[in-house]
């Protein structure tokens, strides 16, 4: 348990400190890989569905992100983040990464995911794991273009708030309040990036 929880702080920090995309690449994926066995470690089918659902949505968006920071490489010659000069590169990154804090219209799995687990590790997922690829939204946003972060934003308050009405379930009202709340700091980095983090 001890390792696992100390590969989560490592993934975390090393996309924070990495300007590299290979880095913030592999600080994802040990985030991920660290959270897995976290999740399946109650041997309960619907615990075992959770996480195999993060698991192949975490692995969609790790690729996208592989595939467009290459791409991005192979287009300007650089691994740098704050050198995302090609569009089509710097949207399919903010899509990834997207898919990977549950923005709508990319939400689909958080609710299902959230509602398999128990609560300490559906508070990890929620909290802890979405700080990297936030941070690397931060991060990138300046290269894209502000009407898709706008329109994820709106879409995940919307989302979020539509949808946590209908439920009864408290983890489904907790991965909906999530999304909102994802969609309020998107929204916000657009407008006065200082204030994103105290959303």
């Amino acid at each position: 348990l001890a390792v696992l929880l100390s590969s989560l702080g490592l993934g975390t920090t090393l996309t924070f400190a990495s300007s590299h995309w290979l880095l913030a690449w592999m600080g994802l994926e040990i985030n991920t890989l660290a959270i897995i066995p976290l999740m399946a470690q109650h041997h309960h089918p619907r615990a075992v569905e959770a996480t195999t659902k993060y698991f192949l949505t975490q692995a969609t968006a790790a690729a996208m992100i592989m595939f467009a920071s290459t791409t991005n490489a192979w287009i300007t010659g650089e691994w740098d983040m704050n050198n995302m000069s090609n569009p089509l590169a710097s949207t399919m990154i903010i899509i990834a990464l997207a898919l990977k804090i549950g923005l709508a219209p990319m939400h689909f799995w958080m609710p299902e995911v959230l509602q398999g687990l128990d609560l300490l590790t559906g508070l990890i997922l929620s909290t802890w794991q979405k700080l990297a690829p936030f941070a690397l939204i931060v991060q990138t946003a300046q290269a894209v273009d502000p009407m898709l972060l706008t329109a994820l934003g709106i879409a995940s308050t919307l989302v979020g708030g539509w949808g946590g009405l209908n439920q009864t379930q408290l983890r489904k009202i907790l991965a909906y309040s999530s999304i909102a709340h994802m969609g309020w700091m998107i929204i916000i980095l657009q407008y006065a990036s200082q204030l994103t983090l105290l959303a």
